[in-house]
């Protein structure tokens, strides 16, 4: 969840220990409500046997909160899973983006295809690490940021021999877009659902309780509302592990990435120069002579 103090907090919290606070948060309610009714049993015992007349109406309030934090758990749901989507998506655009600028690279002239082939292939292996939690993510961020300086500059450096082979502009917008889609994972992993939202939802989630707890008796009952208050917690705790892009359990596959890193492993510069044309065979002719 994103800004201020409680989101800092929250991030610091564990998976699993946001799944039990969830439950007890239930279960408390749920026995505040189960306490409230015992007291007003006890007060006005005529008042509650004629409240029993309007288990109906009773019901009908109870399924009214249950739907209602349906829909509210959609809609968490919904934000979670949409900025799970694009981050995945972001995965295969930064993927093919990173290859054409390697084909491309291969347009220019040595030392500049090699230094930009080899730049790639490493800026492409930190991105994985970085994605993946492989090690300390400031180190491995500082190096990415680096290796786009490095790219850069090699780009620079390059200017000659793309102008010579025309391919200028295709160098440079290839070059741009791996750029862009740097920023704009970074940006993805930054986002959170807001604060506001997860508070809500809490509070929403403490008053249901304490209405089920209230109106559900017998040892059967409590042993639905269990059941269900479990279920809910397991929701929420999975909602919570998406929504932790760098340190969740249930990262966007690297899959777009890891093939293209094989895909540059198999295809260094040296590929590309197989079908260069060679020394100039003398004609028939020249041979005679």
């Amino acid at each position: 969840m994103e800004g201020g103090y409680p989101s800092n907090w929250l991030s610091d919290l564990s998976i699993v220990a946001i799944g039990i606070g969830v439950l007890a948060v239930m279960l408390i309610a749920a026995g505040a409500g189960r306490l409230i009714r015992k007291v007003q049993e006890r007060r006005s015992p005529n008042k509650v046997r004629e409240s029993g007349e309007s288990v109906a109406q009773e019901g009908y309030l109870l399924a009214s909160m249950l739907g209602l934090l349906g829909l509210l758990l959609a809609f968490s749901f919904g934000m979670v899973l949409n900025r799970y989507e694009a981050r995945r998506e972001l995965v295969t655009s930064e993927a093919n983006a990173i290859g054409t600028a390697y084909l491309r690279a291969q347009l220019l002239d040595e030392p500049h295809r090699s230094r930009l082939s080899q730049l790639l292939f490493a800026y492409t292996s930190n991105r994985i690490d970085l994605a993946n939690g492989g090690g300390d993510s400031r180190a491995l961020l500082a190096r990415n940021d680096q290796l786009l300086i490095d790219l850069w500059t090699a780009i620079r450096a390059s200017r000659e021999s793309a102008l010579a082979h025309g391919v200028t502009t295709a160098l440079l917008m290839s070059y741009n877009e791996v750029i862009d889609l740097d920023t704009e994972r970074k940006v993805a992993w930054d986002l959170r659902v807001p604060v506001e939202v997860g508070v809500l939802l809490i509070a929403y989630l403490a008053v249901m309780a304490a209405v089920v707890g209230h109106q559900v008796d017998g040892p059967r009952g409590r042993r639905a509302a269990t059941v269900f208050f479990i279920t809910v917690a397991l929701s929420i705790t999975v909602m919570a592990d998406l929504n932790r892009p760098m340190s969740g359990h249930a990262r966007e596959s690297q899959k777009a990435m890891l093939m293209l890193l094989q895909s540059l492993r198999a295809q260094p510069p040296q590929m590309f120069d197989r079908f260069n044309a060679g020394p100039k065979e003398p004609s028939g002719r020249e041979a005679g002579r």
